[in-house]
């Protein structure tokens, strides 16, 4: 009994060890593209505040995935897009036809399939369902 104890408390003093190790700080960054910083989020429900440019413009909640997106095409691309807010899913407006420009975004946009292909440094939003 004594040694399945002794087991246990080694057990959970590697698991605290290791987390230790693997644990990321919210903000901290954990790759880049280009030079720009992908930063660590925290739980999937994890919001931090708004990360505004020194221009003003609005990048997005921090750390979040359209925040990179947004922050990359304004950093690395210099491009603002007129409608600064919105989730993934609004970058992709469905009255929008295959290779026109999307007004709200200042971005072309293609469908798929498209008569063209992606590029780099194109963004690519996948939709799902019929609205």
């Amino acid at each position: 009994m004594k040694k399945y104890r002794v087991l246990t408390i080694l057990t959970i003093a590697m698991l605290f060890f290791f987390w230790g190790r693997i644990y990321y700080e919210i903000g901290r960054p954990i790759d880049s593209h280009n030079g720009i910083f992908v930063y660590y989020n925290g739980p999937i429900s994890n919001v931090v505040g708004r990360n505004i440019s020194k221009d003003g413009y609005n990048l997005g909640l921090k750390y979040q995935c359209v925040e990179f997106v947004k922050r990359y095409y304004y950093e690395h691309l210099n491009h603002k897009m007129p409608e600064s807010f919105g989730h993934a899913k609004d970058f992709y407006d469905l009255s929008v036809k295959d290779g026109q420009k999307n007004l709200k975004r200042n971005l072309y946009q293609f469908a798929n399939p498209s008569r063209s292909v992606p590029k780099e440094d194109n963004l690519n939003n996948i939709h799902f369902g019929t609205s």
